[in-house]
């Protein structure tokens, strides 16, 4: 029977050995900063849909889009809806003003945060 010892060493052994794996695989922010034109989402209020918009993904997308900001690839990669039906909704969103419409390029990976302040 092993020791608690060496279950608990060979646990924290694994599991640092995971962590340390994770270092490797591209994150959310990854999607936010380098794909969508830059543009990023997030829901003001829960808009009207006509039927055919009334689905799962779509609903999905836009609870998401109530807790925080997404782009338009994060919904291309995260749902089934196709391209075109992305673009189509986001339309409708902003013209509607459902949704605040934020620069992602503003907050470029590695931009000088002191940049024009001087």
């Amino acid at each position: 029977m092993p020791s608690v010892y060496g279950t608990l060493y060979n646990w924290a052994r694994k599991t640092s050995t995971s962590i340390g794996q994770l270092r490797f695989v591209p994150s959310q922010r990854d999607d936010m900063e380098n794909h969508g034109h830059g543009l990023i989402y997030r829901l003001k209020y829960w808009p009207e849909l006509p039927g055919p918009d009334r689905t799962a993904d779509v609903f999905r997308a836009l609870s998401v889009m109530s807790t925080r900001p997404i782009n338009r690839h994060w919904i291309l990669a995260h749902s089934k809806l196709r391209a075109e039906q992305v673009d189509k909704l986001l339309q409708r969103l902003v013209e509607e003003g459902a949704v605040e419409v934020i620069d992602g390029s503003k907050f470029a990976v590695g931009a000088d945060p002191h940049r024009g302040l001087h």
